[in-house]
């Protein structure tokens, strides 16, 4: 059914990194979602109703925010696919997780109104009236749901959206919210007795959970996540597959959308080599990660890395040694060492995690006092990266 729908409704549904393609996706995916939930709200809604079943009706309002949920995904999708323009040199695919934001508020704002509604039913409890025809009704809007997380789910793994994944998820909620309200009804067929508050309770704290959780990952692209895994594999092994390439780091990678990704490193090539072969080689690199769609827009700065200076290449040994010792987790890079006027200059960056506690001003001490011992002639020239 979905193979179908994306064949009939998204012309050149293969080109996922095409803005456009990835547009109608999204208006494809947001009129599903209103259709289907405005279907599951008029038919709980009249259930709900008719047989005075709280978490029914709760349910059915959950399905409502769906539908405007959906017409939000629907508006970001199409404002998101705009070119770049003077006020927005780098497109306007942010409004994607700003739209998943938003209906993530949505879920929150319903929740917590269900959640005041299910504590004043539990003190004033309201009749229930349900029937075999009631479990028929919600088990049909189960399928339905269970449906769309499957149908939304395919959208997600198909353009790689994290507000499509968003709206899966919450399809995959609101089949286990529904089935909390069909095993209320159930128990009151079968025993006579009343949870119909506390079910509702159970599903608004659920709905909750899920729409903080969703606000929290839409937000995350907005405030500048660590890049994909695959992604930093993929442009390394493209950097690395050229054989001059004596290592890459610095990686930074900042994402302007879903199609529109930069990235920025430093790239490790011998000393001997020209300007004009650099040049040409770093160049390559550039077009291949554009071409294979890996980034947008790529930057690429030079270190060139000398390979013959036994002295130097002597120092970088025991440095090594000294800063795994110190710092495991670290790393090194651009050293070099520049001889003037008697003065042996010594010079490279180290990179520690994040979270590593000790300052910076610790670190470049420590190493600087460990060299010096050994070669007290050096003037040292040390940074200290994160990452």
């Amino acid at each position: 059914m979905t193979g179908l729908i994306i064949r009939l409704f998204i012309k050149d549904h293969d080109q996922v990194k095409n803005p456009k393609v990835r547009e109608r996706y999204g208006v494809v995916a947001g009129l599903v979602g209103i259709l289907c939930n405005l279907f599951l709200t008029t038919f709980k809604i009249i259930t709900g109703l008719v047989t005075g079943t709280m978490s029914i009706v709760a349910d059915s309002i959950n399905n409502l925010s769906d539908a405007a949920s959906s017409i939000v995904t629907l508006i970001g999708f199409k404002l998101s696919g705009k070119p770049a323009d003077k006020e927005h040199p780098y497109g306007h695919g942010r409004i994607e997780y700003i739209a998943g934001f938003v209906v993530a508020a949505l879920v929150i704002a319903i929740a917590f109104e269900l959640f005041v509604t299910s504590i004043k039913h539990i003190f004033e409890p309201v009749e229930m009236d349900v029937s075999i025809t009631t479990i028929i009704i919600l088990i049909v809007a189960i399928c339905v749901k269970l449906w769309m997380f499957l149908f939304y789910s395919s959208f997600s793994k198909k353009i790689g959206s994290k507000a499509m994944k968003a709206t899966a998820l919450d399809s995959r909620n609101d089949c286990l919210t529904t089935g909390v309200a069909l095993i209320s009804v159930i128990i009151k067929i079968a025993f006579d007795v009343n949870i119909d508050a506390y079910a509702c309770l159970i599903v608004s704290i659920f709905v909750l959970f899920a729409g903080i959780g969703s606000a929290m990952e839409t937000m995350e692209p907005l405030l500048g996540e660590a890049p994909n895994e695959d992604l930093v594999s993929d442009i390394k092994e493209i950097v690395l597959s050229r054989d001059c390439v004596l290592g890459t780091h610095d990686l930074r990678v900042h994402e302007y959308g879903p199609t529109h990704t930069i990235a920025s490193l430093h790239v490790e090539l011998p000393y001997t080599m020209t300007l004009v072969e650099a040049h040409e080689v770093i160049d390559e690199i550039e077009r291949e990660l554009q071409q294979k769609e890996i980034v947008k827009e790529v930057t690429i700065h030079v270190d060139p890395v000398v390979t013959d200076d036994e002295e130097m290449l002597e120092l970088k040994e025991i440095t090594i040694k000294i800063l795994k010792k110190a710092i495991p987790a670290a790393d090194l890079h651009d050293f070099r060492m520049t001889r003037c006027d008697n003065i042996n200059k010594l010079i490279f960056d180290i990179v520690v995690p994040y979270d590593y506690k000790r300052t910076d001003e610790s670190i470049k001490r420590e190493l600087s006092d460990r060299l010096l011992k050994i070669r007290g002639d050096l003037e040292l020239v040390i940074t200290v990266d994160r990452g």
